[in-house]
């Protein structure tokens, strides 16, 4: 199946991004409306997270948000296989990359944190034409991990492995002063995060930022890339999170990173990957949540192992 895909990517790369995109939002309003279950974990994600909209609005947003999820499948053939410079070069604004600048001429390091916003293999081709960035990353399988790795260390990155060894390595490189990526809206695991709310739902979340910056003093700043209309390019967002990131207590520090995060998906709700289960862990294990077909018996089966803030 790998293989396909890695060829599918391959052809898709042949194309002009507004083809791309266009390609992507074709197969993504068609997933928006069959019962599949990346499509029911993004309906139930976003009534979950965005109960205080109208129900309309809410199904708005998800038909939206299948045709990105779609754009973003299909974006990853030029992301991965166009020549560096081509792809940077989709970069049509940039706001507040200054402070990332003087963040690291100050010496300070520099986390970047990328959530599953928009374009974030874009934010990685950007930074790279001006720094080296490591960023943690768990391997796929055969030939996709291949591309997917060449395609990320073609224009100079560096890849660690999401282990304690991975870990170290970061910490390594914000001691020197250099910059490392993340994505911080990943589940960490059972026992690796802390529960905190996001959107208002309680969420496993990943306590390793705020230990990084408490350790090296690093500057963190969330980072997305906004898909422009028409395959037209990315507008690049640089926004300096909340010092309480770094705050030494993680269910304070946690919280403030998903209230960062929060402030950027909300711009762009659409342009968020609600089919990813970010949920499936609650303060008893696991919550069953995405188990059923059934919507209604979905949301009722949340409201007991899952609180609203």
């Amino acid at each position: 199946m790998d293989r396909l895909t890695v060829l599918l990517l391959r052809l898709i790369a042949l194309l002009p991004l507004p083809a791309v995109h266009a390609l992507g939002a074709a197969a993504g309003w068609l997933a928006g409306r069959l019962p599949l279950k990346m499509t029911r974990i993004a309906r139930i994600n976003i009534d979950l997270c965005l109960a205080d909209l109208p129900a309309a609005e809410r199904r708005r947003i998800l038909h939206a948000c299948m045709v990105e999820t779609g754009k973003m499948f299909a974006e990853n053939g030029p992301m991965q296989l166009w020549p560096a410079g081509r792809v940077q070069a989709l970069a049509r604004e940039v706001e507040g990359f200054g402070a990332v600048r003087e963040a690291m001429s100050a010496g300070r390091g520099v986390i970047i944190a990328s959530p599953h916003l928009g374009c974030w293999e874009m934010v990685g081709m950007f930074i790279s034409t001006h720094y080296t960035m490591t960023t943690l990353y768990r391997p796929q399988k055969g030939a996709l991990n291949d591309l997917l790795v060449a395609g990320r260390e073609r224009s100079g990155a560096r890849l660690a492995p999401a282990d304690a060894r991975g870990v170290r390595q970061l910490l390594a490189v914000l001691k020197e002063g250099g910059m490392v990526g993340i994505l911080p809206d990943q589940d960490p695991g059972r026992n690796g995060g802390i529960f905190a709310p996001f959107f208002g739902v309680t969420a496993n979340t990943m306590v390793l930022p705020a230990k990084m910056v408490r350790r090296t003093g690093a500057a963190l700043f969330f980072a997305w890339a906004e898909r422009l209309p028409r395959g037209r390019g990315y507008r690049l967002h640089f926004v300096p999170a909340d010092p309480t990131v770094g705050d030494p207590d993680l269910e304070r520090a946690a919280t403030a990173l998903n209230a960062g995060m929060e402030g950027l998906i909300r711009r762009r709700p659409e342009q968020y990957w609600w089919s990813y289960p970010r949920f499936r862990w609650g303060p008893e294990g696991r919550t069953g949540l995405y188990r059923s077909t059934s919507r209604r018996d979905s949301r009722e089966r949340a409201e007991r192992p899952m609180s609203r803030e």
